[in-house]
């Protein structure tokens, strides 16, 4: 029997994934990884697990489902990959997702090689999305069956040996069935609501968490608009990100957006909604998933955010470290330090850092 260990978060999905897992016949042990600190911590989309609520939650589920549970502490390795990355990225003038280095260096990282040593041939989550492996050999990750769930977008990064030991049942299914499933099993967290918020920053204050963390908002200097025009100084660069409007505490006569942000000058370029709309962009540190390289005579699908729809584009290598992505439309807000993910066919072909 193969054994399984569940990332079990407190919420539904999670906690169907270990109900399914177990119904197929694996032998299933519930985790939780604290991540963070518990008093400040709230559970980030459904895939994210750290507080006191996710513990008692999963640990209930785990006593209903019959299945070993533990709790895993990965608080050091998560300040040092994630905290430091994400401050770090916002001084240097760029919007980080955390949530795709966590999933990479501590949930398919620090957690799977844990769960090696305990003789797991699995990890698995609640996420909406499905490990496949292509005709080439090459494992990859497919879309969910839920669109408006689906969580591809932040895993793009997880190399072959992570995705090789990975299973994610849940997102073969559409959320109602599986908050039906979990009602028929009588799990008692049938009814929890999915929460949204990054779970080290609950209340979304992104700029007072960087300045907690570094004691610096960043390279002071000015807003200035899309012609070099002054316009009046801003708080710090840390403050600001691509397509921001809210909290920019400037009389502009107008509704504008940040459009750019200059670290050498300290610049924060604001203009108009359609300012921000781009036809190409280039990206680094490149993850490939299901293609070992990109083809240029070929079209994919690219998303540059979560929750944006993606847009048929193609690629160009400027060298073997950097892609330049052409967009069939423009696209609004791509921002450096997000991630651009491929798409084809569904799954994901790979992906990297938007570098400008």
């Amino acid at each position: 029997m193969k054994k399984v260990v569940v990332g079990m978060s407190g919420g539904v999905d999670s906690s169907v994934c270990a109900l399914l897992l177990k119904e197929q016949g694996y032998e299933v042990i519930g985790a939780t990884m604290q991540i963070w600190q518990p008093e400040e911590c709230s559970i980030e989309r459904e895939g994210s697990c750290c507080g006191a609520s996710a513990v008692e939650d999963a640990r209930a589920v785990a006593e209903c489902l019959g299945i070993p549970y533990y709790v895993m502490n990965f608080r050091e390795e998560f300040e040092k990959e994630v905290i430091d990355r994400f401050t770090g990225e916002y001084l240097k003038g760029r919007t980080p997702n955390p949530c795709i280095y966590c999933n990479q260096l501590i949930k398919w990282g620090a957690f799977l090689e844990r769960c090696k040593k305990l003789g797991a041939d699995y990890i698995a989550t609640g996420h909406y999305a499905g490990v496949i492996q292509l005709p080439s050999g090459r494992y990859t990750i497919s879309k969910s069956a839920t669109p408006e769930k689906d969580q591809t977008y932040v895993l793009y990064n997880l190399t072959q040996d992570q995705l090789a030991h990975t299973l994610m049942p849940v997102g073969a299914y559409q959320k109602p069935q599986i908050r039906e499933i979990a009602k028929k099993a009588g799990l008692p967290v049938a009814g929890k609501r999915d929460s949204q918020d990054i779970c080290f920053i609950p209340d979304g204050d992104y700029a007072s968490f960087v300045l907690k963390e570094r004691g610096t908002l960043g390279t002071q200097g000015n807003f200035v608009d899309m012609n070099g025009n002054l316009m009046g100084p801003h708080k710090g660069t840390a403050n600001y990100t691509i397509g921001q409007r809210k909290g920019l505490g400037i009389a502009a006569g107008k509704r504008v957006y940040v459009c750019d942000i200059d670290l050498k000058t300290g610049d924060v370029t604001l203009g108009t909604d359609d300012d921000l709309y781009k036809d190409r962009l280039t990206f680094d540190t490149i993850c490939y998933m299901g293609e070992e390289v990109f083809s240029e005579e070929e079209s994919y699908l690219a998303k540059v955010r979560y929750s944006q729809s993606s847009v048929p584009c193609k690629v160009k290598y400027i060298d073997k470290d950097n892609v330049e992505v052409i967009f069939d439309k423009p696209v609004r807000a791509a921002t450096p330090g997000q991630a651009v993910v491929l798409y084809k066919d569904g799954w994901i072909a790979g992906g990297g850092t938007i570098r400008k």
